[in-house]
């Protein structure tokens, strides 16, 4: 793993992950799952909870990018835009830093919509002793 590495992850939410979400965490907010009730909002219809999108970067970093034996050490997010069910979305990510000595690295952590803008950017710090070198 080095400065500039980049990987890039398409994926949708649907409706029963939305719920599943929901009844794990016990965010059962009306605007992720009542259609008739975030039709009165300003999004006019639900949107997936803000954390579940910003799961996927847990799922990529301990599975795929680094991968297995990753530990997540920090995070941070900024929620820019809504994000909808049986959207299409892409999650990029990118090396800024690589601290080798102490197996570490910071990667920048984007999720873009359809049209290409930002639903959520953040910066992850992780540790990885196979990977990160």
């Amino acid at each position: 793993m080095k400065v500039g590495d980049q990987y890039i992850h398409e994926f949708q939410f649907t409706q029963d992950q939305v719920q599943g979400f929901a009844d794990v965490t016990g965010d059962n907010n009306p605007v992720h799952l009542d259609a008739d009730y975030a039709a009165t909002t300003m999004f006019k219809r639900p949107i997936v909870h803000g954390m579940l999108g910003a799961s996927l970067f847990s799922k990529v970093f301990g599975t795929i990018f680094p991968g297995e034996g990753t530990i997540y050490l920090n995070q941070s997010l900024n929620f820019m835009k809504p994000m909808y069910v049986e959207e299409a979305y892409q999650a990029v990510f990118e090396v800024k830093e690589v601290n080798a000595e102490k197996h570490r690295a910071i990667i920048t952590t984007t999720i873009l919509n359809a049209e290409g803008k930002a639903a959520v950017t953040g910066e992850a710090t992780l540790m990885n002793t196979a990977v990160i070198v």
